[in-house]
């Protein structure tokens, strides 16, 4: 039996990962489940797995896809954001979760790393720069001296330097107000930003609202790369680790679902996210890419490094990390 526990409201992570994780082909339509791997099935039977998830995410939609009859127990608890799930997966409480590329590089300074075992590929559209319509404001060199809201270490705050930095502009050549995405919206829509790095279900609310302009997406300064983590310890148990390994597949199937039903699939997330139907269908329509499951790659990790290398140097890093060391290269997808 599935359960969802909520420890609190829907914030950025949940609106971003209902945006970013649940929309896209994956086109894995050969990838099936391990029935090899779960030969003792009475033991899997007596585990439990302990999911974190984010409402509105693909486990809500396992029933719905058809992929929700796993051997093993799932608990799920709702967290606000990577960085709580990175603590979670430390302290025990959790076996896998998913993230953005910048929670872990975090978890470096503070020795509770996770394991990072696959990666999501999905949607960069859904992370801009939104402007007032009646803004002057044509390009990201015009920010200059202007009130720009973002969210500090988040992807938000990497794609606001990134793009600041090749105009050959820094956080000093702007007023950068650091805000959560609710205030952030508030503040938007009220007047006080010029500017407003933003991502998931706000780009749209703004848009249906008060008719906000984007200046830029994110298409070429994100890798659109999601990270599934999982606990070590798990993983050095052979059964646990396979059960992650069966969730995985179980997850990737049920984005698969998503993708091919984009109506049910928006219908049941504005029920569960208080949001208009139309919002999702137009998160769904303007996607970047597909969304897909891949395993680890060297272009992964170095992914991640570059927004490890560019975080420290622009200063919200006190040091140089590598990231190598949080990955497991050799976490297979495909049971055989």
């Amino acid at each position: 039996m599935k359960q969802h526990f909520a420890p609190g409201q829907l914030d950025r992570r949940g609106f971003l990962m209902a945006g970013a994780v649940t929309l896209g082909a994956l086109g894995l339509s050969t990838l099936g489940f391990a029935p090899r791997a779960f030969a003792q099935g009475k033991s899997l039977s007596e585990l439990t797995l302990g999911v974190a998830t984010y409402r509105g995410q693909d486990s809500y939609f396992f029933e719905d896809a058809g992929t929700a009859d796993t051997p093993y127990k799932v608990e799920y608890a709702e967290f606000a954001g990577g960085n709580l799930i990175v603590e979670a997966l430390a302290s025990g409480s959790l076996d896998v979760g998913g993230m953005s590329e910048i929670p872990p590089i975090f978890s470096l300074q503070s020795h509770r790393q996770p394991r990072l075992i696959a990666v999501l590929q999905g949607d960069v559209n859904n992370q801009v720069f939104l402007v007032p319509n009646e803004s002057s404001v044509e390009s990201i060199g015009q920010l200059r001296g202007k009130r720009v809201g973002y969210v500090r270490s988040t992807t938000s705050h990497y794609f606001l330097i990134k793009a600041l930095k090749e105009q050959g502009l820094t956080m000093n050549d702007i007023t950068a107000v650091a805000l959560t995405p609710q205030d952030g919206f508030s503040a938007f829509q009220s007047g006080q930003l010029d500017a407003w790095v933003i991502y998931g279900v706000f780009i749209q609310l703004a848009k249906f609202r008060s008719g906000a302009r984007v200046l830029k997406t994110a298409l070429g300064y994100l890798s659109g790369n999601y990270l599934i983590a999982a606990r070590p310890k798990a993983l050095e148990d052979p059964l646990r680790r396979q059960a992650i390994q069966d969730y995985i597949q179980r997850e990737a199937r049920t984005l698969e679902w998503i993708n091919d039903n984009p109506e049910p699939w928006a219908t049941k997330s504005a029920r569960l996210l208080g949001v208009d139907k139309a919002v999702f269908l137009d998160m769904h329509n303007q996607r970047s890419q597909p969304s897909k499951i891949i395993a680890v790659s060297e272009q992964a990790i170095a992914s991640q490094q570059e927004v490890a290398d560019l975080f420290f140097d622009a200063g919200v890093l006190s040091e140089r990390l590598d990231v190598s060391p949080l990955w497991e290269r050799n976490f297979p997808l495909l049971a055989l």
